[in-house]
């Protein structure tokens, strides 16, 4: 990490957020406000591993412990959470801050050794029943980012800002890619639940319509996972675009996405990535609710179906007509209103 080796002399805080993506981001400006209260203290955060490189040399953090999913019927998994059982209970930690709110983050601060461990009340799972301090319960409509923060100035930290930074390095190379230079639109269409996919067929329609009406360079993006659905995007497309679903590091996707001009995401956590690096997101939603964990910060544009139904936080959906009834044009209009205000060279 970027700061020394830990000085047993200097206060130590424990900070649990362990998943998820976009959850990881939306907490950075806690630990930036901790650290900006906290100045001598000596700050971990424990996260699981898949999360891990989101940390990586974060200049407000000494240490990244990681922490395995928990899944019984694996020995790997079972050796890595009594080593990781062990390590905090050889620790001492002078505060623990669940910013999870969950069972398997409780489990983690009930083993951790520390006069003071500090959550919110009634969080889900009974896992409030593992803290000692128990802030009074914040509005669940408030945004992540804000919900996060406001921990923190229970803690004593002042009103301030919300601040990202990354610890890693943002650059990127368009030729690793075998891509020319101009003005690029990062499209990520692929999400965790099935509910929150936009149609291929849109996708597709937008894509084009970013190359030929907009003269942008079109880059579809993703896990390995989410591939088939670009190779289903570019081959409904006139325009040429590029798939590097399966094809980048998180280093890459990031510089990727600070160097675009224009994201339009899905709701998933690329898209807080893209809002955390200062880049303007169209964020199309479906049945989740933007208030709570949109894009963070001015300029970038929701696009979603306001439906009797909706949000209805649903993984499954007989007829997600959330998505399959929002158009192509809907989300041309949302980039329209972000272009209109950028200089794109």
């Amino acid at each position: 990490m970027a700061r020394p080796k830990s000085d047993t002399s200097r206060p130590r805080i424990l900070l649990v957020k362990l998943s998820s993506f976009g959850d990881v981001i939306h907490a950075l400006p806690t630990l930036e406000a901790l650290r900006a209260t906290f100045p001598q203290a000596h700050i971990t955060w424990l996260v699981e591993e898949a999360f891990a490189p989101l940390l990586s040399g974060h200049p407000a953090l000494d240490e990244v412990w990681t922490a395995p999913r928990l899944r019984f019927n694996q020995g790997r998994s079972i050796n890595k959470a009594v080593s990781l059982a062990r390590r905090l209970r050889e620790g001492a930690f002078d505060l623990v801050i669940d910013l999870q709110g969950l069972l398997k983050s409780a489990l983690w601060v009930a083993l951790a050794r520390s006069p003071r461990k500090v959550g919110y009340d009634r969080t889900r799972e009974w896992s409030y029943l593992a803290l000692t301090e128990r802030a009074p319960r914040f509005d669940p409509e408030a945004h992540a980012v804000r919900r996060y923060l406001n921990l923190a100035r229970h803690l004593g930290a002042p009103p301030t800002l919300p601040r990202f930074r990354f610890g890693f390095p943002l650059s990127f190379e368009p030729g690793r890619f075998k891509m020319t230079r101009g003005p690029l639109a990062a499209l990520h269409p692929g999400a965790r639940w099935a509910t929150k996919l936009w149609p291929a067929v849109h996708w597709a329609r937008l894509a084009d319509w970013l190359v030929r009406e907009k003269g942008f360079k079109v880059v579809i993006t993703g896990s390995a996972g989410d591939r088939p659905m670009a190779d289903d995007i570019i081959s409904l497309m006139q325009a040429p675009a590029l798939n590097l679903a399966g094809r980048t590091t998180l280093e890459d996707l990031a510089g990727l996405l600070a160097h675009a001009s224009l994201a339009v995401t899905a709701d998933t956590g690329p898209m807080h990535l893209a809002a955390a690096l200062g880049t303007r997101v169209v964020a199309v939603f479906g049945p989740t609710a933007p208030w709570r964990t949109g894009p963070f910060g001015e300029g970038h544009e929701i696009v979603r179906l306001d439906l009797e139904c909706n949000p209805c936080f649903k993984r499954r959906c007989p007829e997600p007509r959330c998505l399959t009834e929002l158009s192509p044009e809907a989300v041309q209009a949302a980039c329209e209103k972000i272009l209109s205000t950028m200089e794109i060279s």
